[in-house]
């Protein structure tokens, strides 16, 4: 049994260990800015010296070192013949040597700090935890795996770690992930991944994870194609903006998905069953019929002038050249210049058997040019743009009626027709549903980049037409699904993961459930799971291991007064408050707070840039946040008020409601004048 000197003096050790290597990470931040400094001067051209400035610059960012984040969290003792320890933590850190003193915890040897137990070590003999206050070191826990000790959930240290106040940005959860977490962060990047997750199970750390670490294990790979990051909405993607970079990872897009539909700007709004309809997958058939019906076949053959010579191509071979690339299927854009070039080489079979010699390219080039060529493709196979297909489809009901004949009703066509069409492609005041559209017919007419990898995240609540759009921008990359089928909240919200999968292109994708909570008390969780019958969703229950935290239900009068007084109370202890409210009331209990004295951000526009940016995270814990914007997002203390007027305000109320009631870390407060909408 150690003595306190002897655990006294091994505290001592690891702290010197972890100024050593907050040292050594300095010099190697140093060392990158000396290359990035002189690098300019020793690139061969321009583009090289480019290159090279970029990469540097990455790199000296991936090296920024957080003094009030740990360094490392773990410990490995591995048991042998010669005894090996490996410190783990957020990046690799090595001494001047080039010897390790901090492993990436996405190395292969660090998947046993996260898998080893006490009935499969995995040869590890000793696991280690550090506590941490911010950036300094308080002391230790030691598992001896080789003797059959394991702490589990009931480590003080790792609970201290989960339960740690919600201040800012999401944080990374290196330090606590579990098993059944890690297996999904390390799936091989070809596989596309769903996983099903309760609230506060971890997903959304799941999948930003599984970012950080393909990213660590098909770094080139992946740096060509990128990583993309999809999220409901801004004020989420700010929210977890902070988890990759920390990470060291600081090359990833985020995006919403109207982001990404960012050809026409969106200027009109479409009402609800107009914009359910345009979301629907049957609008990709009905798009892909209007642009097959551009395609005409030739009726006249095809006569070139080429100085003293003439060229013919009978109109059966004109045709046998449309017909065949019809059938290849090729994007419409592509299918224009298979055309082009196919007539092209008729016409420069001819020039070689009557010349005796094959033209130069310049002759092929012009020939591509020359405006017999051209009138003959644009006759055939017309130049479209994206807006101009949809622009068509919308403001002529004959072409509506034609493209949608079998797939959708005269009602339904009524619906899509513009009554009053606008003059012009440019003068159209497009929807965000307009704007998915025309990104589907981009899709049509060409071929769209490829991610390597894509995170969704919320995906419970993407449309076809939404998740269309992602599987082309992953056709040759795989995915990682996020979401909960009982938090869907859209008017398209999926009810089967494999209708979502399909619409993706990865039908056969697994769907992974994650229903052991870490983030919200039990108590809270249990309140929330008597919504789940009402939701018409088969997910299981989700079973907390939190059994801190406090949950009160309070019927009051007055609302506003309440919820001053609920965020005073709240003020009394440590962590962020949410104030969550329908949307509508946002204002009402924003003024409330403010005139109480009480600082308060209002995230009502979530495009907006993040409010009151002058004011620091300790000045400014208390947020008002509409029940629209709450979904991802997680506070110390929630106080949910009125959920009846949150039901109300929409269909899917109930799923809402849901949402809001599990964003709670701590504790959570109900308010209500009306009467509680729970069985």
């Amino acid at each position: 049994m150690p003595t306190t000197a002897d655990l006294e003096a091994e505290i001592e050790a690891e702290r010197r260990h972890l100024a050593e290597s907050r040292a050594a990470l300095a010099r190697m931040r140093e060392r990158a800015q000396q290359l990035f400094d002189t690098g300019a001067t020793v690139a061969g051209d321009a583009f090289a010296a480019e290159s090279l400035g970029v990469a540097l610059s990455a790199r000296i960012r991936a090296l920024v070192d957080d003094p009030n984040t740990p360094l490392f969290f773990g410990r490995l003792t591995f048991a042998g013949p010669r005894t090996e320890s490996f410190h783990i933590g957020r990046r690799h850190v090595t001494d001047d040597a080039g010897e390790p003193m901090v492993l990436d915890w996405r190395a292969p040897v660090c998947q046993a700090f996260y898998q080893a137990s006490a009935t499969d070590p995995q040869g590890v003999a000793v696991r280690r935890r550090f506590g941490f206050s911010g950036g300094t070191l308080t002391g230790f826990e030691d598992e001896h795996l080789a003797r059959g000790e394991e702490l589990g959930t009931a480590s003080r240290i790792l609970t201290a770690e989960i339960e740690r106040p919600r201040v800012g940005p999401m944080r990374d959860i290196v330090a606590t992930i579990q098993p059944d977490q890690d297996r999904l962060v390390r799936s091989p990047l070809e596989e596309t991944i769903c996983v099903q997750g309760a609230p506060g199970t971890g997903k959304t750390a799941v999948g930003l994870h599984r970012a950080a670490y393909l990213l660590y294990a098909h770094r080139e790979r992946l740096r060509r194609s990128g990583v993309l990051v999809v999220g409901p909405n801004r004020a989420f993607l700010r929210y977890i903006s902070a988890v990759l970079p920390a990470l060291g990872e600081v090359a990833v897009e985020q995006s919403t998905v109207d982001e990404l539909a960012n050809r026409v700007r969106v200027r009109g709004v479409d009402p609800p069953e107009v914009a359910a309809l345009k979301h629907d997958a049957r609008m990709a058939t009905v798009l892909a019929r209007a642009l097959s019906s551009m395609i005409r076949r030739p009726v006249a053959e095809l006569v070139v002038s080429d100085g003293s010579w003439r060229w013919r191509v009978a109109v059966e071979a004109l045709r046998r050249i449309v017909d065949d690339v019809r059938r290849e299927s090729p994007p419409y854009a592509v299918g224009r210049e298979r055309v082009r070039a196919r007539a092209v080489a008729l016409l420069q079979r001819q020039a070689e058997a009557r010349r005796g010699e094959s033209p130069s390219d310049a002759w092929v080039r012009a020939m591509g040019r020359n405006p017999a060529v051209r009138s003959f493709v644009d006759h055939v196979w017309p130049e479209l743009t994206p807006e101009g297909l949809v622009y068509s489809l919308l403001s002529d009901p004959a072409r509506l009626a034609s493209a949608a004949e079998g797939v959708l009703s005269a009602e339904e066509q009524d619906l899509l027709r513009w009554k009053r069409p606008p003059r012009t492609v440019k003068s159209a005041r497009w929807s965000a549903a307009d704007a998915l559209l025309i990104d589907e017919a981009a899709g049509l007419l060409d071929r769209v980049p490829s991610y390597g990898h894509i995170v969704v995240d919320e995906a419970q609540d993407l449309s076809p037409m939404q998740l269309r759009m992602l599987a082309r921008r992953c056709a040759h990359g795989s995915l990682t699904v996020l979401g909960d089928l009982a938090q869907g909240t859209a008017p398209w919200a999926a009810a089967d993961w494999r209708e979502t999968l399909a619409h993706l292109g990865r039908p056969d994708a697994p769907v992974v459930p994650l229903t052991t909570g870490f983030r919200v008390p039990a108590a809270v969780v249990a309140l929330a799971n008597r919504l789940l019958p009402t939701l018409n969703v088969g997910v299981p229950e989700a079973v907390s291991l939190r059994r801190d935290g406090t949950l009160e239900i309070l019927p009051v009068v007055d609302l506003p007064a309440a919820t001053v007084g609920a965020v005073r109370s709240a003020l009394t202890f440590e962590g962020s408050i949410a104030v969550i409210c329908a949307d509508a009331s946002v204002a009402t209990y924003t003024t409330a707070l403010r005139t109480a004295g009480i600082p308060a951000a209002s995230t009502m526009d979530d495009s907006a840039a993040e409010p009151d940016d002058e004011v620091s995270d300790e000045d400014m814990r208390v947020s008002v946040v509409p029940a629209t914007l709450a979904k991802g997002l997680e506070f110390d203390h929630v106080i949910v008020v009125e959920p009846a007027e949150i039901v109300q305000a929409e269909p899917r109320g109930l799923n809402r409601l849901y949402v809001v009631l599990t964003r709670a870390v701590s504790r959570l407060t109900v308010l209500h004048s009306a009467p509680l909408p729970l069985p």
